[in-house]
């Protein structure tokens, strides 16, 4: 239910009861009341706008510059970003990778989760019936009011305008955290995962799909690649390498479950749209999706060959928040 208060803000009223015990304010991490102006701690000191939409603002004054950097670049590529993911060729490799990483989700998990750098609610997108009272949380507007169209009517999973670096939930509220194609985008990982294990239940998990640049091929492709498309930030995006990532995770608390790569040439050609031009005129390829599927099963044979099983270009990894009394 949308109201407009007297102030002239606009603002849903109604927020899940259940989901509101679980946001908190990002500065005192305080619990949240619905007021007349949208959110704000008991006190009133820290308020918080509701957009037309029923998107919680908090990242409208509060965030880091490289924040704001990726808030700016997505107001420019927003468009083009999501005409790439619906070409078919597009959509049949990224279901390989669905496929794939939801392989690694342990079954209930999913019961209560939050994403991060949700951009359009893709958890949502993958396993909506599984997925149940839930937050997304992502510093582009745009991106979120596109989410709210697309799964309007799930009153159990609220979208909020948020820095991944300091985010608008309370300590320890969910079993699981997922991100895809999130953590390349945040510079301070160290503070992205310290945040992610302080949301996290003792014994939830840590879900992720990243693209991975531990292979020197990739590595040196995506140097050129980053620095003359548009569609990329060089200054901000930065592609997953274990080393960097895994000491990095322990170091926040957590145990490395799993750490698995997919992806080859196959991915390389079908899924580089908003980068590769040329790969936009393969929607009109007959049988452009039975070729895809093809690709990725030469993709899965490659990863067999001896040295190359950690050379995938996306890492799909399991990091877990050990439980209480344990190590």
């Amino acid at each position: 239910m949308i109201d407009q208060t007297s102030s002239g803000i606009i603002r849903k009223t109604s927020i899940d009861a259940r989901i509101l015990k679980k946001l908190a304010c990002p500065i005192t991490l305080w619990p949240l009341e619905l007021s007349d102006d949208g959110l704000s701690t008991s006190d009133l000191k820290n308020q918080y706008r509701i957009s037309a939409s029923g998107i919680p603002l908090f990242a409208e004054h509060l965030f880091t510059p490289d924040a704001a950097r990726q808030r700016d670049h997505y107001k420019k590529v927003v468009e083009k970003y999501v005409e790439n993911l619906g070409y078919p060729h597009t959509l049949e490799y990224m279901a390989y990778l669905d496929r794939v990483f939801m392989a690694h989700v342990v079954p209930g998990d999913l019961a209560e989760t939050a994403e991060i750098c949700c951009g359009r609610g893709e958890l949502l997108d993958l396993e909506k019936e599984r997925v149940g009272l839930g937050i997304g949380v992502d510093i582009s507007l745009e991106m979120l009011e596109a989410a709210c169209k697309r799964h309007k009517g799930r009153a159990d999973f609220l979208f909020v305008q948020g820095d991944a670096t300091r985010l608008p939930i309370g300590n320890e509220q969910f079993k699981s955290v997922v991100m895809f194609g999130g953590i390349h985008h945040v510079s301070d990982r160290q503070g992205l995962f310290e945040e992610v294990f302080r949301i996290l239940v003792p014994g939830g998990r840590f879900y992720f799909r990243e693209p991975l640049s531990d292979f020197f091929l990739w590595r040196w492709i995506r140097a050129i690649i980053y620095r003359i498309s548009p569609s990329l930030d060089a200054k901000t995006e930065r592609p997953l390498l274990w080393k960097e990532t895994v000491p990095v995770l322990e170091k926040a608390g957590f145990e490395i479950k799993a750490w698995d790569t997919y992806g080859f040439l196959g991915f390389c050609l079908f899924m580089n749209s908003d980068v590769l031009i040329f790969n936009r005129l393969f929607r009109f390829i007959p049988g452009i999706r039975l070729l895809t599927r093809l690709w990725t099963t030469i993709d899965d044979l490659t990863r067999k060959i001896p040295g190359l099983r950690l050379a995938g270009l996306q890492v799909v990894g399991v990091a877990e928040k050990p439980a209480k009394g344990i190590g």
